[in-house]
Parts: structure tokens; C-alpha cells; sequence
């Protein structure tokens, strides 16, 4: 597969209009090349006729006469398992759905709702692989208060999702990949303060960073698992 080190191709297949403009609109601003697709047909096309120039699809699996899980098998087919492939967590119905979609190598999820702002450091993780680790936990998409400590720097940030092992930042000057952060933040609904050390594991100028969790106390823990699990398929909420 060809690829260039910026400029990026991106099968955008959904049939809702809003989703589509928003990340074209996030792709377009960051110089990546877009393809809409609304139907599951054009999207079987394009990965027949344009593999070797496509690095990524972000999937709606209710896209008109489409079976949700079926369409990624179909691309399985056609693609050997080795395009990334992003599902909208809207479009995803169970948990058992999402265990056949993890065997399928599915790369990850998305909230559909998500600020323009929000789209690319979700996605860049999978366009540039050499470059970022991914989280390979479903992720609950939200914006909480977040403090960071870099030594004894503290930075007041917003948590834009969270994962049994790891949270997206939104700060205007990211850490660099490798630094070890110290976080502080209350799950929505709560006082209580949930503590966990990471180290960075991308880094997005003036967008985010990602950590992923490398120390977290087991009271902590067992409450991040239980919110993600809680709340992973009800997080479609529009994004301010």
C-alpha cells in the first residue's frame, strides 16, 4: 500500500449527513483526502478499486442495506484484514457485537457526535501507526476536567475520552511521546478524585495527547472499568 508522511486517503462511509461534514471538514483542514461513501455498495467499490491509495475507513454499521457486522466481514474479504477500519460506537448494538468486530480487527471506535476539534487526534493514532500507539480498549467519549502533573507542573486540562487503559487530553501544548504524567479527574456524577500515572503515547500539536495508564490504584481502576462498561454504548451525547 502506498502512503505519504502527511497527506493521508480516508473512506468516510456513513449515510448521515452530519457526520459526514464534520469529519470532512476535520480531514479536509489537516490537508487528508477524503472519500464519502453513503451506501455499503460504494464502499465495497472504492476498497476493490482504490486499496492500494486508502489508509483508513471510519464505518457506520446502519448504513442502508448493510448487516453491521456483515459489511466489515465483506471488507475482510476484499482486504485481507490490513485497512484500519474505524466503526461509529452508535452503530454498535451489543457486547457481543463488539467481541466479533474485535476478532474482525477492527482498530477502534468513534462517537459520531464529536466536536470537529476532537476528530483528528481521535483518528491520527490510525492514520500515522509508526508515529502512535493505540488503545486497544473501547472508549467513552465525554469532556471532564482533568489536571495533569509533569514534575511539579500542573496543568489544567479537558479529558476528551477515557478507556479501562487510558485517557485523550484536549491542551493546547501537548507532552511529548515517552513523558510520564500524573493525572487527577472526577468521573461524571462524582466528587470523588480518581488518581492514575501514564506515560504519552501520541501527541498532537495545539489538539491533545493520549496516556496510556501505567499505575492506577485497584479502587480507581474498578471504577473507570465499571463507567466504560456502563456507558460505552450510551455515548453518542453531542459534544459543545
Amino acid at each position: 500500500m502506498s502512503s505519504s508522511p502527511t497527506r493521508k486517503t480516508v473512506a468516510v462511509a456513513t449515510d448521515t449527513a452530519f457526520a459526514r461534514d464534520r469529519f470532512k471538514t476535520a480531514l479536509d483542514a489537516a490537508g487528508h483526502r477524503v472519500m464519502i461513501v453513503k451506501s455499503a455498495a460504494q464502499l465495497l467499490a472504492h476498497v476493490r478499486a482504490d486499496f492500494d491509495d486508502l489508509h483508513l475507513i471510519v464505518l457506520d454499521l446502519r448504513m442502508p442495506h448493510a448487516a453491521g457486522v456483515e459489511l466489515v466481514k465483506r471488507i475482510r474479504k476484499l482486504d485481507g484484514g490490513r485497512l484500519p477500519i474505524l466503526v461509529f460506537n452508535g452503530s454498535v448494538t451489543s457486547v457481543d457485537e463488539v467481541r466479533e468486530l474485535a476478532s474482525l480487527g477492527v482498530a477502534g471506535y468513534l462517537n459520531e457526535y464529536s466536536a470537529v476539534e476532537h476528530i483528528l487526534p481521535s483518528i491520527a493514532p490510525h492514520l500515522f501507526p509508526e508515529t502512535f500507539h493505540k488503545r486497544e480498549h473501547a472508549r467513552v467519549v465525554m469532556g471532564i476536567p482533568v489536571s495533569y502533573r509533569i514534575g511539579k507542573t500542573i496543568t489544567a486540562a479537558i479529558a476528551m475520552d477515557l478507556s479501562q487503559g487510558g485517557m485523550a487530553i484536549r491542551t493546547k501544548n501537548p507532552p511529548v511521546r515517552g513523558t510520564v504524567l500524573k493525572v487527577k479527574f472526577a468521573l461524571p456524577g462524582s466528587k470523588r478524585q480518581l488518581e492514575a500515572e501514564g506515560v504519552v503515547c501520541w501527541s498532537v500539536p495545539r489538539a491533545g495527547t493520549g496516556m496510556q495508564f501505567t499505575k492506577v490504584k485497584p479502587a480507581d481502576q474498578a471504577l473507570i472499568d465499571g463507567f466504560v462498561e456502563a456507558h460505552f454504548f450510551r455515548s453518542t451525547k453531542r459534544e459543545e
